[in-house]
């Protein structure tokens, strides 16, 4: 079974560009942005999939799943192209992912959302 860490998804996803690197943007924060609208666009096409097919048949239907998974895969290859240009690290990234999900486990999202437009 695989499971690909941040890292192995990073080396992967610059072996990709080098090999399309006369072709594609250089990979540099002024560019990170495109990538940030390619993935949104990618988004678009996961939830077009939902909303066209529904979610019982996302997950019941084995091409589907697949296509919906490739969607997803998409998605996470831009979020990957987003951290190479603006040069964050896997470590970088995993420290400040754990250290929100220590933060968010502490929070009471019920009363935060109660008191949204309260202030």
């Amino acid at each position: 079974m695989n499971d690909l860490k941040i890292s192995d998804m990073l080396r992967m996803q610059y072996e990709l560009w080098e090999k399309y690197s006369d072709t594609w943007e250089p990979l540099e924060p002024k560019y990170g942005r495109d990538s940030l609208l390619y993935m949104i666009e990618e988004m678009g096409e996961a939830i077009s999939i939902i909303k066209k097919r529904g979610e019982d048949n996302v997950i019941s239907d084995v091409s589907l799943t697949k296509k919906f998974i490739e969607e997803l895969t998409n998605i996470l290859m831009y979020f990957n192209d987003v951290l190479l240009k603006y040069g964050i690290t896997s470590e970088e990234f995993s420290d400040i992912y754990l250290k929100k999900h220590e933060k968010n486990m502490k929070r009471n999202s019920q009363i935060e959302h109660d008191n949204y437009f309260i202030n």
